[in-house]
């Protein structure tokens, strides 16, 4: 079953052939989850009834994925209990750290883009600082990332990973693997200056790649302001028209995008700025098996999003013929926990991670009686759950809930342990 779900040979290697492999949106998932797709997802005025407001059958149908199946269980919520019970759990750094060895080792010189929201969503991340996730995320090898919940560790924290940890070169193994932190669309309030890198430069089989980065635009908006205070976000279009210019005034032969906009924002995005070759997507938690072709004044973009919580792999191979993109295959795939087995490395440095903590982890708080998740447009059983809770045992007349997308899924008669209550509640300011 391994090798027919995960063998999936390479467009082509050697000269012109590039392949990039995507993660995002994690949110801090170690170790194995349960996750439901979402039974709604609203589209508004031109995007209703499109990618990636599609659910259920209909996402099956535009995919091409036949219901029923393992795949059909990945993308959708359809008969998630039964189904997951039969499926099993999806996602954890282990299996993951397996599926990305196994593709890099059939792609030479792939590399493995993390698109945000690594470092926030459990209590070993809250705990930690986040860095159980500096440490995972160097050891499972990611190349460049960009970000959104990272900021809420506040300013200092962020620019301690990015100039300390990301920095690599000292040490052996994980520790001296560099990561890349780029976004545009960071500058300092005072004079505008960049924060970060905008882009990196890659050479790959002989082509050079730029990465852009694209951090999660409304930051300041979305959380807490002074957690920023001294950077300005936004969308910036123009600065990122900008910026893929000068990537290509320096020999980029291909440029993508890893951003944190959201799918929405991406498509438009791609219809507006000229010369981005594909845009990996993430923010909004889309597990989306297709990439969408966007027209625009320079041509055609190619939009993502690779899912959450660890639970789906993307995987882009591309084609470079004089300096263009010629041609490309796109596949999301699922990692099922049961179907691949955890690599050793990995696993021990989790077991490290959570060592400290695992009783308090593991303490049972409730058996709950019906299905628990959070994916929703407005609110999930989780949501529901914790307002309850907030009205009896706060004795609130009102109780609110963000209805966050992060957050995992559990079955009727499974236990609630500690651990699976702060999947829903830990962030640094609450």
């Amino acid at each position: 079953a391994e090798d027919a779900l995960y063998d999936l040979p390479p467009l082509g290697t050697g000269p012109g052939f590039v392949s990039l492999l995507h993660m995002t949106d994690c949110h801090a998932q170690l170790r194995p989850i349960r996750f439901r797709e979402p039974s709604v997802n609203l589209g508004v005025g031109g995007m209703r009834g499109q990618v990636p407001h599609l659910v259920g059958e209909h996402l099956l149908k535009a995919a091409g994925v036949r219901p029923g199946t393992r795949l059909a269980h990945a993308y959708t919520y359809l008969d998630f209990e039964r189904a997951s019970r039969r499926w099993g759990r999806v996602g954890g750094f282990a299996h993951l750290a397996t599926l990305v060895k196994r593709m890099k080792a059939s792609r030479p010189g792939a590399l493995l883009l993390d698109g945000g929201d690594t470092w926030q969503g459990s209590a070993t991340a809250l705990w930690t600082d986040g860095q159980d996730m500096v440490d995972a995320c160097k050891a499972l090898t990611v190349d460049v990332m960009t970000g959104h919940w990272e900021f809420t560790l506040g300013m200092k924290r962020v620019t301690e990973i990015v100039e300390r940890d990301f920095a690599g070169g000292t040490g052996s193994g994980a520790a001296a693997h560099r990561v890349d932190f780029v976004a545009q669309n960071v500058k300092t309030n005072d004079f505008g200056d960049p924060v970060f890198k905008a882009f990196t430069m890659k050479a790959i089989n002989g082509v050079q790649v730029a990465i852009v980065g694209q951090a999660f635009p409304y930051t300041p908006i979305a959380n807490p302001r002074y957690m920023v205070a001294d950077w300005a976000f936004g969308i910036q279009d123009e600065n990122m028209q900008k910026t893929v210019d000068e990537a290509r005034a320096q020999g980029a032969q291909l440029v993508v995008v890893i951003s944190h906009n959201g799918m929405d924002v991406d498509l438009k995005m791609a219809s507006r700025v000229r010369g981005i070759d594909a845009i990996f997507g993430g923010h909004t938690h889309d597990g989306v098996p297709v990439a969408v072709p966007v027209k625009n004044a320079g041509g055609t973009t190619l939009v993502t999003n690779a899912g959450s919580n660890g639970k789906f792999l993307g995987v882009m191979d591309f084609e470079v013929k004089g300096g263009q993109l010629a041609n490309f295959r796109y596949r999301l795939l699922p990692v099922f926990a049961n179907l691949l087995k955890p690599d050793a490395e990995m696993d021990a440095l989790i077991s490290k991670i959570r060592a400290p903590y695992e009783s308090k982890l593991a303490e049972t708080l409730a058996v709950t009686d019906g299905l628990l998740y959070r994916r929703g447009n407005f609110n999930g059983s989780w949501d529901q759950l914790i307002c309850d809770a907030l009205m009896d045992v706060r004795g609130a007349d009102i109780a609110f809930s963000p209805g966050f997308r992060w957050g995992t899924s559990l079955l009727p008669g499974e236990a609630i342990t500690r651990e699976l209550m702060m999947d829903q509640l830990a962030t640094t300011y609450s």
